[in-house]
């Protein structure tokens, strides 16, 4: 916790859950997947898409090692973000 997390080390991270995936995604969600990767990469988009994505995803192949993991659900839900549009 001591370093500032960036958008190249959460796209590090995102890219290493989507090889968990990668056996079990077509081309047209692989493909999706990469473009919110590259989107949140050069800002258009903030970091809820892709993650939001990959829980999608997680929810259709449910690998349990990934299911737990903190980093997807960060905040409890009782503290859920609200989003104004």
């Amino acid at each position: 916790l001591t370093r500032r997390a960036t958008r190249k080390s959460h796209t590090n991270v995102l890219m290493h859950l989507l090889g968990f995936l990668k056996s079990a995604l077509d081309r047209d969600d692989k493909a999706e997947m990469l473009e919110a990767l590259d989107a949140y990469r050069t800002g258009r988009v903030p970091l809820i898409v892709p993650v939001t994505l990959i829980r999608y995803f997680l929810r259709r192949v449910p690998i349990p090692y990934l299911s737990g993991q903190l980093y997807l659900e960060p905040h409890p839900k009782e503290l859920m973000l609200r989003n104004h549009v």
